[in-house]
């Protein structure tokens, strides 16, 4: 009997742990760009999910940003239907006026035609490839940018996508390990130019700083910003329980909040509370920045009859005696 070489057995055996807690009767669907580390958890996934009695499909994206991008995504395709995955879609999106840059909106426009695919299947999942080493990029880039302690959370292991459960079971699975699982299974993956373009800051990133870490203090650094994330997101769920239970006791009967009960909360609880309300309110969650919720804690720990505190959408909250108003065209419903 052939050795399974260690690369693929430890992806095999974090896909099972994914699958395992799963309830649906659905298809699990792979997000696959060709890559070595979406192919390498399709292969995986094609092994384990037919033992665990579940039915296993691919989902890949052509953005179009690419010349032969269309061409790519039929290989993909090809190769998951003589893998035996089913069912199996190469989906073109257009990336084209979206906001942001473009690595934004491409991943804008692959999520949303990710969701789509799951819904019209019933997929019970989605999966994607994610490593330990993207984990590490995120978190490194969240430090960055100044993120806070959701930023250093990094990428959940399992989070709802438009109610969609989407899984990345490859989190404590290195890059390494995903690209010597692709050459023992024979597999070729396809190398995208983009993740070494230095126009974007992940593949600066990637090329230059995380090397420059490695190098300074040894391989183990990408482990410890690993394990950063997943310490910090538990921090972040108890945080965010707390919240929940001091947001329903702020609520005023006459609407909005008020102020005596935030006042009286932990700084860590009450931002979390004004950035949960705002985006109860209406707030593009994508726009809330910490500015935003500092000038709603500042109506509660610094008022001096100063104006409303504005937010992203054209929100206009203020504060009136003891008591945050939201706007009359909030969901929050009008002031009183």
């Amino acid at each position: 009997m052939a050795v399974l070489a260690p690369p693929v057995a430890a992806i095999r055996v974090a896909v099972r742990r994914a699958l395992a807690g799963l309830t649906g009767d659905g298809p699990v669907l792979v997000a696959c760009s060709g890559g070595a580390d979406s192919l390498a958890l399709a292969d995986a996934v094609a092994f384990v999910a037919p033992r665990l009695g579940r039915r296993a499909g691919l989902v890949t994206v052509d953005h179009g940003l690419q010349e032969g991008s269309a061409e790519r995504a039929a290989a993909v395709a090809a190769w998951a239907v003589a893998r035996g995955l089913a069912p199996v879609e190469a989906v073109r999106v257009d990336v084209a006026g979206r906001p942001g840059g473009p690595e934004a909106a491409a991943r804008e426009a692959r999520y949303e035609a990710l969701v789509a695919a799951a819904r019209r299947h019933g997929a019970a999942a989605l999966l994607t490839g994610h490593t330990r080493d993207d984990q590490a990029e995120t978190v490194l880039l969240a430090l960055a940018r100044g993120a806070g302690p959701r930023g250093l959370a990094g990428m959940p292991a399992r989070r709802d996508l438009g109610g969609v459960p989407l899984l990345r079971p490859l989190l404590d699975v290195s890059r390494e390990q995903t690209r010597a699982a692709c050459a023992a299974l024979d597999l070729t993956p396809w190398v995208d130019p983009h993740n070494s373009d230095p126009a974007y800051a992940r593949a600066r990133v990637r090329a230059e700083a995380l090397p420059a870490l490695v190098r300074a203090l040894g391989p183990g650094v990408l482990d410890g910003l690993a394990r950063t994330a997943r310490l910090v997101a538990a921090d972040n769920a108890a945080l965010d329980e707390l919240a929940g239970a001091a947001l329903a006791a702020a609520r005023h009967p006459d609407g909005g909040l008020a102020v005596p009960e935030l006042a009286a909360l932990a700084p860590a609880v009450r931002g979390r509370v004004l950035h949960a309300w705002a985006r109860e309110l209406g707030a593009p969650p994508s726009a809330l920045s910490h500015r935003h919720v500092a000038a709603l804690d500042a109506l509660v720990t610094d008022w001096r009859g100063q104006g409303a505190a504005y937010l992203p959408g054209g929100l206009r909250v203020r504060r009136r005696a003891d008591r945050l108003l939201p706007p009359p065209e909030a969901r929050g419903g009008p002031p009183t």
